[in-house]
């Protein structure tokens, strides 16, 4: 069809509707949004008629299929559409009941300007695609019915060591073997509710109260609220811009005699920072000189398409390597893989598990199986590192370079801070403006705390929203804290 009117839509030589997005102000989804309101109010557009479908509109707009598909969801939240499943997206006929255009539903939660973005807790960005949560609903599906109803009326069985099926523990190495280069036997998994679930079993394994652990000087806060409920020492090794030091963790080693080492040493949490590989080896090397088994949070190591083997690629025999679903796939499905060094190993793991939380819940692990098994896992890891690039190009135009240390594929950034503010000061400045971020000294382990605040860009429910987040982080480090009303 052809617009009788510039501005307004346009067809191409074969009919496809496409808007004309000319002196429209607004973010490009709301645009296209708006152009479909007003095409259909002029009559350019019919009732029932089919729209394009959205990956043919996105490259004939040259934007993302993101953006198209909030543009539709959009739509639909005002009533303009109807999705009919297996037969495209509709121009919904005036005064059709409510449950015939459904809003089709959105990863994405309504947006609360007034509420405050909580940055303390580093989750990763929500994708916004229905088709893909088309796609987590249907594995959903698939996983109950393929859940034998047994799983969930009686506890597994005791014999079994109270570990996880055979497919849950196929998924999880199948999972792992995006890191790990050679083929992990089933036996050696153990399926975990959550990192910290995990973690908390394997200290519960190798340490007694009164031990010592090695870790980073600067470490997941949840690592060392666990070292504190069991009553172990955590001793911080020292850290550069590549991470942990390996000379000083062999002084560390010598000097304190540590049960384990746990470290992240991709995509540090703080500090970004990626360890070498090299640094890597002579870890790995320390650890069986020492005979010091290393807990490898590798949580982060499937977002850089990048990163160095891990350490338990390099060393397997002296390795737990923590693999958790939360920052990659989903962190409400609390499932987590570990990779022991052998079958006796995770054994004993499983029964630290036992004496923990007696068992993985099946629904869970069936879960995670089925969008493993099916992709749903690695479309959902796709998008969430497509949105965090975005994100990332984002900070680097926004903030000053040489405040952030962070890697493109990664989700949370280290913002270091001038002179002219304290990282106390910062942090109340921030909330004041309705951020909530968490200073260093809630990482640190050993040696004075920086001043630096860590930056979650998963957080803000946009790209919008996180946008105007930095903007406020950026003129806030152009700020004294006289300027912005901070009370010294």
């Amino acid at each position: 069809m052809q617009s009788d009117n510039a501005g307004q839509a346009e067809a191409s030589d074969t009919g496809i509707w496409q808007p004309d997005l000319t002196n429209r102000a607004r973010p490009v989804y709301l645009a296209i949004a708006d152009a479909l309101a007003d095409d259909i109010a002029g009559g350019r557009l019919a009732a029932g008629q089919r729209l394009p479908p959205q990956r043919v509109l996105a490259d004939r707009l040259g934007v993302d299929l993101t953006t198209v598909s909030r543009a539709y969801s959009e739509a639909r939240r005002r009533g303009l559409l109807d999705a009919r499943v297996g037969q495209g997206t509709f121009v919904r006929a005036p005064n059709a009941p409510s449950e015939s255009a459904a809003p089709a539903p959105s990863l994405r939660p309504a947006a609360t300007p007034a509420a405050v973005i909580d940055m303390t807790m580093n989750q990763p960005p929500l994708p916004d695609s229905p088709e893909l949560l088309d796609g987590v609903r249907r594995g959903l599906a698939q996983a109950m019915l393929r859940l034998d109803p047994q799983a969930l009326l009686r506890y597994p069985e005791a014999d079994a060591g109270f570990r996880a099926g055979e497919d849950d523990r196929a998924a999880g190495a199948s999972w792992l073997g995006r890191r790990l280069p050679d083929a992990v036997d089933n036996d050696r998994i153990v399926v975990c509710p959550g990192t910290q679930s995990a973690l908390l079993a394997l200290l519960c394994m190798l340490t007694r109260p009164g031990d010592t652990v090695c870790t980073e000087a600067l470490t997941y806060p949840g690592f060392k609220a666990i070292a504190r409920q069991l009553g172990l020492r955590v001793v911080g090794v020292a850290m550069d811009g590549d991470g942990l030091d390996p000379d000083a963790l062999r002084a560390a080693v010598e000097a304190h005699a540590p049960k384990a080492l746990y470290c992240t040493p991709t995509l540090h949490n703080p500090t970004t920072a990626t360890l070498p590989g090299e640094r890597r080896a002579a870890i790995a090397a320390i650890a069986r000189t020492h005979n010091i088994p290393i807990i490898e949070d590798d949580i982060y190591g499937v977002l850089p398409q990048d990163a160095p083997p891990p350490i338990a690629a390099l060393a397997p025999d002296v390795t737990f390597h923590v693999v958790g679903l939360a920052k990659c796939v989903a962190p409400g499905l609390r499932i987590t893989y570990v990779a022991a060094p052998d079958a006796r190993q995770a054994m004993r793991l499983a029964a630290a598990q036992r004496a923990t939380i007696l068992g993985t819940p099946p629904v869970p692990a069936a879960v995670a199986t089925q969008w493993i098994t099916d992709g749903t896992a690695d479309a959902l890891l796709t998008a969430i590192r497509t949105e965090a690039v975005a994100r990332q190009s984002i900070a680097r135009d926004l903030l000053p370079p040489d405040s952030i240390t962070a890697h493109g594929q990664g989700f949370h950034l280290w913002l270091s801070l001038p002179p002219t503010w304290t990282r106390g000061e910062f942090a109340a400045h921030l909330r004041s403006t309705g951020i909530a971020a968490a200073v260093s000294d809630v990482f640190l382990t050993a040696g004075p705390a920086p001043e630096a605040l860590r930056i979650c860009l998963g957080a803000p429910v946009t790209r919008a929203d996180c946008r105007r987040m930095l903007e406020t982080l950026a003129d806030a480090l152009d700020q004294s804290p006289a300027l912005a009303g901070i009370v010294i």
